[in-house]
């Protein structure tokens, strides 16, 4: 768009540019940077606008947006134009993730290189490989305490393993997703160390404060995260002599980008790791960007802004390059970081959609699908030209924040049905065979989420244990019924690593005194090698699992109405204990596939009369999965305890 004022500016910092810059082949990022200059230069205006500064500023980050398409290599180049071509191609169904932590996995980034293999049996093809950069032994928040944003984590390799695993994956045709986190520090790190020293400069890269006063103020709206671990949301300072905000942990200081200084220094770092090779970048706790006294300092609008202008100016430099919005918030607030517009993602193309997940171990706690079904009628539509990352279990623990609203539609009260679903997943509820921990428990608000690894949380670890082999195959089931929904729903499938070979807690956490106080790490485990090789020993949990996760990720990718074009129906049915919906292709009306969940451990049946458009009694049904014909009785669709279906008409 053109607009005088800001192509004024864009004018007079052209002219400008250093000549190390302006002597370079520019033609594509000169083209991108005069088509998205209108959004950026609105955005930059509107947060840093009443500078004196503002001009100079502006140079800057232009400088800083050419200076690194300079630097990207050519290859990521020659992907950025055909990426802008087939501008859908991370909504395919092909797409399948795998989270996990480099050091569990694989002990180093030359060890997961040599892994690759693994993933290209199973199916996936998107590898998110958690936090590597360097960070202080013993206050590293599982990675998310970065003390250098350059520099990797000696343990586990350098910055040319991990260019070198971009590499090998890109031959395969694997995603690398990397973290940038975007909302804080190490106390440890450089810009802290130099704030601790008494530099100005560096002490308005964070939100510091001589006394109590203005921290007090924040503090009667700000929530606590980790009551438990980190109460309060400031750390005083001994050495600087000043309270630091600490959202998170204590060693965790809170960047201020009221400062325009530190935007620039963090799109510097996004876009550094966008030219190592990653294809996806997952930004941190990107709600708390933006602090304002008087809020909850979440999901304020100025931190959508600065995700806005992070965009803008990466699609300039990297348009390749996708970003994740990692926020765990309400699904109103959720939908929100994809961008408000009626088709294009302006902020993250990706969103995890923790919303589900919760959804989903309520219907395996009350082995019912009340809940389930409402949420998802909750959940707002995402954009287009946007997508879920949808998950079973992650690194995190699993919250309950589901809207109270649902709960009491469901006939549940919310905080006892809260309570229920705590002692439910933490084994203190009659017939639970679940294992997980309590985290991150809030006396004040009787808050509490859960720890624990999937086979865990649905039983496996009491059943092996007991040698019960119906609740084995029960706890088989229900893993596979977890990932058949995220495999289905719509979005790219997110697998936790571990969970493919059904590992259980690891206690091992307990005897490391720098983990022992955080029960995630509990279901943060190191990955038993010997253990995986029984994947291919048919009769065994690790077999079972492991292949019939291979088999259901082969035929997603087979089946074009799993790709996330907003193409599916929630089918609200009569049976409290199914979950039913519809996929069905926009330009192909006779494409569809229904998929149908059954949450009771008893078989449960579905009157296919009711389904509409969705069945017609003149053609017969095959389940894509396993595929052969369902068990139909006079127009009743049966499905088995813990089973699904992805059917399709012949």
């Amino acid at each position: 768009m053109y607009e005088q004022v800001s192509h004024t500016l864009l004018n007079d910092i052209l002219n400008r540019i250093k000549p190390e810059i302006s002597e370079q082949d520019l033609r594509h990022f000169y083209t991108r940077l005069g088509a998205n200059f209108y959004g950026i230069h609105s955005l930059f205006q509107r947060l840093y606008g009443d500078r004196d500064d503002f001009a100079d500023l502006a140079q800057q980050l232009v400088e800083t947006m050419a200076q690194q398409y300079i630097k990207r290599p050519v290859k990521l180049r020659q992907l950025d134009l055909a990426r802008e071509k087939d501008y859908n191609w991370f909504l395919s169904q092909q797409w399948i993730g795998m989270a996990l932590y480099c050091k569990g996995f694989a002990g180093t980034l030359s060890g997961l290189q040599e892994r690759l293999h693994y993933f290209q049996e199973l199916g996936i093809n998107l590898v998110h490989v958690m936090p590597v950069l360097r960070c202080p032994e013993g206050s590293s928040d599982g990675g998310y305490a970065v003390s250098d944003f350059h520099e990797i984590n000696p343990e586990l390799g350098t910055l040319e393993d991990v260019q070198l695993l971009a590499e090998e994956m890109q031959k395969r045709d694997i995603l690398l997703v990397l973290d940038v986190v975007v909302n804080h520090t190490s106390n440890k790190h450089f810009w802290a160390t130099r704030a601790r020293a008494g530099e100005k400069k560096y002490q308005d890269y964070y939100y510091s404060f001589e006394n109590r006063n203005i921290p007090d103020m924040f503090e009667q709206s700000m929530p606590e995260i980790f009551p438990e671990t980190a109460p309060g949301n400031f750390t005083w300072d001994e050495e600087m002599g000043r309270w630091v905000m600490t959202v998170f942990n204590d060693f965790q200081w809170d960047l201020n980008y009221s400062n325009p200084t530190v935007f620039i220094e963090m799109l510097n770092i996004i876009l550094f790791w966008a030219n190592q090779g990653a294809d996806i970048l997952r930004l941190d706790a990107v709600a708390f960007l933006w602090k304002k006294i008087g809020s909850t300092c979440q999901n304020e609008r100025e931190a959508h802004l600065l995700l806005q202008l992070l965009k803008d100016c990466c699609q300039v430099t990297a348009p390749g390059v996708v970003f994740i919005a990692e926020a765990i918030v309400a699904p109103v607030e959720m939908v929100k970081y994809f961008g408000e517009d009626a088709v294009i993602a302006k902020e993250c193309e990706i969103a995890y959609n923790a919303t589900f997940m919760a959804l989903l171990w309520d219907a395996v706690a009350t082995k019912n699908t009340r809940l389930l079904n409402q949420g998802i009628k909750s959940l707002p539509v995402k954009l287009e030209r946007a997508t879920w990352l949808n998950y079973v279990r992650c690194h995190d623990d699993i919250g309950l924040g589901f809207d109270d609203r649902d709960i009491l539609l469901c006939d549940y009260e919310p905080v006892r049905h809260r309570k229920f679903l705590v002692n439910y997943f933490t084994g203190k509820h009659d017939g639970s065979h679940a294992r997980g921990l309590p985290f991150g428990q809030n006396a004040k608000t009787g808050d509490t989420r859960i720890s624990g690894s999937l086979a865990s949380l649905v039983g496996l670890e009491y059943a092996l244990e007991t040698g019960d082999n119906k609740a084995i195959g029960d706890s088989i089931k229900l893993i596979l019924l977890l990932h058949g929904m995220i495999l289905s729903f719509g979005g790219i499938p997110l697998l936790y690593y571990g969970d493919e070979i059904g590992t259980l807690n690891s206690d091992t956490y307990r005897d490391d005194p720098n983990k022992k106080g955080d029960t995630r790490w509990v279901h943060r485990p190191s990955i038993d090698w010997d253990k995986a090789e029984r994947r291919n020993m048919p009769g065994t949990v690790e077999y079972e699992i492991f292949s019939a996760l291979k088999r259901m990720i082969a035929v997603r990718k087979e089946i074009d109405v799993f790709a996330d074009f907003n193409n599916r129906d929630l089918i609200e049915v009569e049976n409290p204990y199914l979950f039913v919906f519809g996929r069905y292709h926009l330009k192909k009306p006779n494409e569809q596939v229904l998929v149908v969940a059954n949450f009771s451990n008893k078989p449960q049946h579905l009157n296919l009369e009711d389904l509409g458009s969705w069945w017609s009694q003149y053609r017969p049904l095959v389940d894509l999965y396993r595929g052969e014909s369902p068990d139909i009785f006079k127009n009743s669709l049966v499905i088995p305890g813990f089973g699904f279906y992805w059917l399709c008409e012949r």
